[in-house]
């Protein structure tokens, strides 16, 4: 865990003098001494680097799948769960809104895709029957999409046909909105 975590050059350096950072990487090490079957975190990147999430979600996926421990985590950062989780479940006021998979989870909130297309041309005049423009910013364009309406091929093909493009990209909504919708529709 000193390698994995880093904590090399932190052994020697009294717990008030390090970062918020740096506590988290010792409390992740000092959780794990006695191997436990479930490890229970609470906003487990708060306060790192980018580097160093990347390698503390890498080390605790990792130590889930050889270890077989059960991981549970909460927190509001939604790349921590899209990083780490199976199965996710969405509480609000004490009840359980959702409880399954990030896809199960988008699934019964929306249908929406998102494509963004890059133009070439600055503020052209993007529209199509299918699909809503969200946001346009210069040469970008942000569209919302029901994929049961239109197929994301489709609509790239039509607006490729009226707009030269640098480049596209499909997405979905980002988790946090789709929460966000879910608490809104229960009122919360």
């Amino acid at each position: 865990m000193i390698e994995v975590l880093y904590l090399e050059p932190l052994l020697n350096v009294p717990v008030r003098q390090l970062s918020l950072g740096q506590r988290m990487r010792c409390d992740l090490a000092a959780a794990l001494l006695h191997s436990p079957s479930i490890l229970f975190l609470g906003e487990p990147t708060i306060g790192l680097d980018a580097i160093s999430k990347l390698a503390l979600r890498d080390f605790i996926r990792k130590y889930n799948q050889e270890r077989g421990v059960t991981v549970i985590l909460t927190g509001h950062d939604m790349d921590d769960i899209e990083a780490l989780a199976d199965r996710v479940m969405v509480i609000g006021q004490g009840r359980i809104l959702s409880d399954g998979t990030l896809d199960d989870l988008r699934n019964r909130t929306t249908r929406e895709r998102r494509l963004t297309v890059d133009l070439v041309e600055e503020n052209a005049s993007v529209s199509d029957p299918d699909a809503t423009v969200i946001q346009q910013e210069g040469h970008r364009v942000h569209l919302s999409f029901d994929p049961g309406v239109v197929s994301a091929a489709e609509l790239i093909y039509r607006i490729t046909a009226i707009h030269p493009i640098r480049d596209l990209f499909v997405e979905d909504p980002p988790i946090e909105e789709i929460i966000a919708q879910m608490y809104g529709e229960n009122g919360l």
